[in-house]
């Protein structure tokens, strides 16, 4: 009781308004209803492994794979992404990932949690964010995936994982096609805390997938070191034809 009065104190004082456009809205957190319309949300036919978004009007069984996984060229259990990266996306990832747009943490990591909707999370051990190499957390001042994976990590009733794993820096991948971004991020993670590691399942947590090289990379260097399995979730992908 005492915990609604205050946060009905609190709403008064700090009205919660869209993050985006700063639109009233009914709690903090969330988008109002013409920003939360503009983004392309996942939400129709998809890779049961990967999670890539099939056409609309796409028939067929709900457990179709896409020609990547079909290939077994995804090695992770399963990804799962909440939106696809475009124009409207772009508007929201870019400030929070290099403008200190925090803020909007709360709603991506909530959008994350919906995309987890139709897969077994029950098995998860610990929520382990991408890590970030520290000349760019020096330079950044925050990780964006830390930032998205502490809710994540709430909402399943595990732990975070922020230090087993330790990145190298390497220069921006930026506009790399998928082979260049293989070869850039190939032996920049080292384990280095693997005892933590060992018969783990382990979901991994990003702002943004690309082309699927880090989730890849540390698939490889985690299931070195023991893990049971390894899955992925971001809050964007970038879509190609595939």
């Amino acid at each position: 009781m005492c915990q609604n009065f205050f946060q009905k104190i609190l709403d008064f004082l700090y009205p919660p308004l869209c993050p985006l456009c700063d639109a009233c809205v009914s709690s903090h957190g969330e988008l109002c209803a013409d920003c939360w319309t503009a983004i392309n949300w996942i939400d129709g036919l998809h890779c049961a492994k990967c999670g890539y978004p099939f056409v609309a009007g796409f028939d067929s069984d709900k457990d179709i794979l896409c020609p990547v996984c079909a290939s077994g060229k995804n090695e992770l259990d399963w990804i799962r992404s909440a939106c696809v990266y475009d124009d409207a996306s772009k508007q929201v990832m870019l400030p929070f990932k290099h403008c200190g747009k925090i803020k909007y943490a709360r709603f991506m990591a909530n959008a994350m949690i919906w995309a987890l909707r139709d897969v077994d999370v029950s098995n998860i051990d610990i929520v382990m964010p991408v890590p970030l190499a520290w000349r760019r957390l020096f330079h950044r001042s925050y990780n964006q995936a830390s930032l998205l994976a502490q809710p994540i990590a709430r909402a399943l009733g595990v732990k975070i994982d922020y230090d087993s794993v330790r990145r190298k820096y390497r220069a921006d991948m930026g506009h790399k096609t998928a082979a260049q971004r293989a070869r850039n991020i190939k032996g920049v993670f080292t384990v280095i805390k693997p005892d933590k590691i060992r018969g783990k399942h382990i979901l991994l947590v990003d702002d943004v997938m690309t082309s699927g090289a880090t989730f890849s990379e540390l698939y490889k260097v985690l299931m070195r070191a023991g893990a049971a399995s390894v899955s992925g979730v971001s809050f964007c992908r970038v879509v190609r034809s595939i």
